[in-house]
């Protein structure tokens, strides 16, 4: 192997580390090359759980308003029984509301939005299309404040930047925390409203260390993970 080689499979290999949230953010942002990209990355965070994904009981999922909102432009599908309620979405700022012939268009393959939101006598309905919003994370839930009678806030808070979360197979947890052309101060206070919205939905059923370990990452850069003690 040549020195030009091994210096390269080491640079892939590095690890980085930092103490606090701020040596965090800041190091996402370096190593994000903020100046050199030709599009504003995401910032991202990984929070590896201490629970056993084999157990039902001990699934993470909620939600959380980020207090300095995603920097996402959110595309927001409604589901309503009536006329009335539609036009109340369509002037809360959803991008498409319906029944019938939303489920239409989403049996064809429509998918231009990012979050779906339903009143709860609908329900029963689109639990037709379940097999085609449960997938893609979009399925309304009541524990997310998606399945709710008061459509005008959840839309509003929706388009705000309230982001849902739930673990994987592997039991970390991603979600979005803003654009790496955030303040610091606005991705350090994001990040931390996540973290305790994820340990706010500690299942009873987990036992011992809750958080193991969490990094801090942008769309096209390394993760940086952040000592666990500065939280």
């Amino acid at each position: 192997m040549t020195a030009m080689k091994k210096n390269k499979k080491l640079e892939k290999l590095e690890k980085y580390t930092a103490p606090t949230f701020e040596e965090g953010i800041k190091k996402v942002k370096e190593l994000a090359g903020v100046k050199t990209r030709k599009f504003i990355e995401s910032v991202d965070i990984a929070v590896n759980l201490g629970i056993d994904t084999k157990q039902t009981d001990q699934t993470v999922k909620g939600s959380v308003l980020l207090p300095n909102g995603s920097g996402k432009k959110v595309k927001v599908a409604v589901f309503v029984a009536n006329d009335d309620q539609k036009k109340l979405a369509l002037d809360s700022g959803a991008s498409i509301a319906g029944l019938e012939d939303l489920m239409a268009k989403i049996e064809g393959g429509f998918f231009d939005f990012d979050c779906c939101i339903a009143t709860p006598d609908v329900m029963q309905k689109i639990s037709k299309i379940a097999r085609k919003l449960g997938p893609r994370g979009l399925m309304p839930s009541p524990k997310n404040g998606t399945v709710t009678t008061d459509i005008k806030k959840a839309i509003t808070e929706a388009l705000k930047g309230k982001v849902d979360f739930k673990n994987d197979k592997g039991g970390t947890v991603h979600c979005l925390v803003g654009k790496v052309n955030f303040e610091d101060g606005a991705l350090i206070e994001n990040a931390k409203a996540i973290l305790k919205a994820i340990k706010d939905a500690k299942p009873e059923g987990s036992k011992g260390k809750f958080v193991k370990e969490f990094y801090l990452s942008s769309t096209m850069g390394p993760s940086v993970q952040v000592v666990l003690e500065s939280f």
